[in-house]
């Protein structure tokens, strides 16, 4: 338990992670970069041996809108606000078919990719991106997306282990359901205070001001933690995320590099001090300039394997961990 490792999640989307609030006339082309980007996300972690957590929107499972139909859960969610839920858009907007016809709202086949690739775990970003914060919803429904999740992958041969909250809305009441579908581990925010997510609907500009500026400037706590800190709620393991990779700006310049040799520095800490970084973020930040953030990838994963050969860093999945915790 003493040895450092390196741990990736993404919040894998597309359109269901914004539906409420993204055009998806703007984004079209977005999403399609998203898509590529994938198959090269995941050959960069097969070449450097990285094992990543891809916490995937339920819906995004189904190959066609019937099966779609047939999983969808009865008891949705209430919201204050309709306008959150999947079931209001999707009566105010047809989405397509298949996955050939409407690829924003279906991604099988690369979630196929995904699977097929060592190392890589399919894991629950809720069914139906789902706001465990917001107003007027309840236990009860956040069981029924849970269970339509798992039935979503049953053609991909997984039930979930671990699952990462939409818009990081932890919901420490939700962890008692969380059990009772048989995930063991959840990723958890970072412990300043302007990650502590109420709702996304009524967040301060302070609290994403700060957020943005500790990206480039430390002005936050600690990133790193030894695996043997990992406490257990309700059966669940708490996983902190460590930093989020933002993406990268034209309009940024030399901000870009600094924000890469911010979470460099971090990691080899992590390292030297045999504790865990966990980095994350979602696949569609890579759509705005998929070259220039693969290229700020690879330099984080070539620091990778520079501490793999110089602490014994290893890399390791959510789910793995969550064996690693449970065996210790």
């Amino acid at each position: 338990m003493s040895q450092s490792c390196f741990t990736i999640s993404l919040d894998f989307e597309l359109h269901w992670g914004g539906f409420e609030k993204w055009a998806l006339a703007k984004h079209r082309n977005y999403f399609l970069n998203t898509r590529k980007v994938i198959p090269e996300i995941l050959m960069a972690f097969k070449n450097y041996q990285v094992h990543a957590t891809w916490a995937t929107v339920g819906l995004l499972l189904h190959r066609h809108q019937e099966e779609l139909k047939s999983v969808f859960p009865q008891l949705i969610p209430t919201y204050d606000q309709p306008v959150l839920g999947v079931s209001h858009y999707m009566s105010h907007h047809q989405i397509g078919i298949r996955e050939e016809q409407d690829p924003y709202h279906y991604a099988p086949s690369v979630i196929q990719k995904i699977v097929a690739t060592e190392g890589q775990e399919l894991a629950s970003h809720t069914y139906a991106h789902y706001y465990c914060n917001e107003p007027g919803q309840t236990p009860e429904q956040f069981k029924a997306d849970a269970d339509a999740w798992n039935k979503a992958a049953e053609p991909f041969g997984v039930k979930t282990c671990s699952l990462v909250f939409p818009r990081n809305q932890f919901n420490r009441d939700y962890l008692q359901v969380c059990k009772q579908v048989g995930i063991k581990i959840i990723r958890t925010n970072p412990v300043d205070w302007w990650w502590k997510i109420d709702s996304t609907q009524r967040e301060s500009k302070w609290k994403r001001f700060n957020r943005g500026f500790d990206a480039y400037f430390s002005i936050g706590g600690k990133t790193s933690y030894p695996l043997s800190s990992i406490q257990q709620n309700e059966g669940v393991w708490h996983l902190p995320a460590s930093r989020l990779l933002r993406p990268y700006s034209s309009k940024e310049f030399v901000l870009n590099q600094i924000k890469i040799n911010r979470i460099k520095g971090e990691m080899t800490l992590a390292a030297k001090n045999n504790e865990c970084y966990h980095l994350w973020w979602h696949p569609h930040n890579f759509g705005g300039d998929p070259s220039k953030n693969i290229e700020g990838l690879v330099q984080i994963l070539e620091h990778y394997k520079y501490l793999n050969q110089t602490y014994s860093m290893i890399s390791l999945n959510m789910q793995e961990i969550a064996s690693r915790l449970e065996n210790a």
